[in-house]
């Protein structure tokens, strides 16, 4: 089991079972909602995950795929904590930055979407599977 909070510890949440991958998303979508270039992402089976603690507020906003995305976060402090998309309804992408183990960091990014809305200045992870778009 791994869990994982907002900054202030007021939302947390776990999930079980290992990543079904890792995943940055170049999507406008998530660069509006985090103010980064990319959101930074480990794709768990949604049954697999859930809130343990505190109550995280979430808006939806349709994505450049045509289908909603659920945005979740922390009502107090405003950390990022995962999305549900409509167009992966069994899957739950924890943002990275949020979980409490910090072996996240030896995971490989697996695949890198809306390569196409990149930042010019980040570069393609190699090995990553590169799809311009999704959906």
């Amino acid at each position: 089991m791994s869990t994982g909070s907002c900054m202030c510890n007021a939302v947390r949440y776990e999930y079980q079972g290992e990543p079904d991958v890792t995943a940055l998303c170049h999507c406008i979508d998530c660069q509006k909602w985090s103010g980064a270039a990319y959101t930074s992402n480990v794709v768990v089976q949604r049954k697999a995950f859930k809130v343990t603690q505190g109550e995280p507020k979430s808006y939806a906003v349709t994505g450049a795929s045509g289908k909603k995305n659920n945005h979740w976060f922390c009502g107090d402090c405003g950390s990022e904590l995962y999305t549900e998309l409509e167009i992966m309804p069994d899957q739950t992408c924890i943002k990275s930055g949020s979980i409490d183990d910090r072996s996240v960091r030896d995971y490989s990014v697996g695949v890198e979407f809306y390569t196409q809305d990149r930042m010019k200045y980040c570069q393609a992870v190699k090995d990553a599977k590169q799809v311009p778009q999704f959906g």
